[in-house]
């Protein structure tokens, strides 16, 4: 197994194969590193849409198991009548044309084509090969295309289609958490992932900022500022101990405790709170506080405040109000709220499922919106 190597100081990477797996704990010597870029949402997460909608090889281990939520699993006794099948996207072994030439080309290699849940500008790439020791990529690279509407495959493979490299070819590590930053300011719908020249990946993380059309949201009138799908997005959190605060902000309701947002317990007089931000300027009019499933843990209170961009000067629109456990409370506003920026306070500790702010944006906020998806090449 080689080590730890970097072609970026500030960001780690794995090369070479892992140790075979010798019992016990499957992630007792699985390599991975804190990136950066995992702040942002994941445009490739199966609940805002996405999909992995065709791939040349998927003999070993279906191409959708690149986008399940949860890591993945390994059991050593878990054969078939192909072989070991693996939780991940594993392709058969490549070979040459001939006994004279029995190896692959350098350009031989397998690719999947994913859907991105929500058109969006990303910020970070993580290609896991979990549980794949020796039968991992030798590299990869990842390239990104903007097409509108729901292109087939065949459509996105045409030639005309313009793909942007995000990830030069690139080696990678078996059983190993491969990060790269991206640092490409445009808006992307499709992926194209490609292993050089075979083997299997676990998982596809795809970390970035929701961009939404403009032209959508502004046929839709009304809609929810808030939401990730629409362009919202978590600034911070008091306390991510138990779940992500971006869960308050995914699409439907939540379908278990941990399909929300739950903090620690606290044993200081402080509270929890999370920051939003809207897509743009916008006028709330009315609101959604669910704390479906939390049953003893559910905030007890809960107070909202809203903000302009870059301001912290919160105006509170939702004075502290009592919460009850696993139940969507609904709130419309005397006067309908202006800002950009909200923050929901809650008291003193525990977690909400989903924050719903219903409106649209002010004509100030459509047009930077519109602004901003001209830029990114929308």
């Amino acid at each position: 197994m080689t080590g730890l190597y970097s072609s970026d100081s500030s960001l780690a990477s794995f090369t070479g194969d892992a140790s075979p797996y010798g019992g016990g704990d499957p992630y007792a010597d699985y390599r991975t590193a804190d990136f950066p870029f995992t702040q942002y949402a994941d445009l490739a997460d199966r609940r805002l849409g996405a999909g992995v909608i065709a791939a040349n090889d998927e003999f070993f281990a279906e191409r959708e198991n690149l986008l399940k939520p949860e890591a993945a699993e390994f059991d050593p006794e878990h054969f078939g009548h192909k072989g070991k099948i693996m939780d991940g996207w594993e392709t058969r072994r490549r070979r040459g044309v001939s006994a004279e030439q029995p190896h692959p080309t350098e350009d031989d290699h397998d690719w999947a084509l994913v859907r991105l849940g929500a058109p969006g500008v990303i910020r970070g790439i993580v290609v896991d090969t979990a549980h794949f020791r020796g039968n991992y990529p030798q590299a990869v690279s990842v390239e990104a295309t903007s097409v509108a509407g729901s292109p087939s495959p065949e459509q996105l493979l045409a030639d005309d289609v313009k793909w942007t490299t995000l990830v030069p070819r690139t080696a990678i590590g078996g059983h190993a958490a491969n990060g790269f930053a991206v640092d490409v300011e445009q808006r992307f719908t499709h992926l194209r992932v490609n292993q050089h020249p075979d083997g299997g990946i676990a998982r596809l993380r795809v970390y970035g900022e929701v961009a939404p059309d403009p032209r959508w949201l502004g046929v839709l009138g009304t809609f929810d500022l808030a939401a990730l799908e629409n362009g919202g997005r978590v600034e911070d959190a008091s306390d991510r101990f138990y779940s992500p605060a971006t869960n308050t902000i995914q699409p439907g309701r939540s379908r278990k405790m941990d399909d929300g947002w739950e903090t620690r317990r606290r044993r200081d007089k402080g509270n929890d709170w999370i920051r939003y931000s809207l897509a743009a300027e916008s006028e709330i009019r009315a609101v959604e506080i669910d704390t479906a499933y939390l049953k003893g843990n559910s905030a007890g209170w809960a107070a909202l405040s809203v903000a302009a961009e870059g301001s912290e000067d919160w105006t509170e629109i939702l004075p502290r109000t009592r919460l009850q456990p696993d139940t969507n409370h609904r709130f419309v506003l005397d006067t309908p709220a202006v800002g950009s920026r909200v923050r929901i306070d809650i008291y003193p500790d525990g977690g909400i499922s989903r924050l719903r702010l219903f409106g649209s944006l002010t004509e100030a906020g459509a047009a930077r919106l519109t602004a901003r998806h001209q830029e990114l090449g929308g």
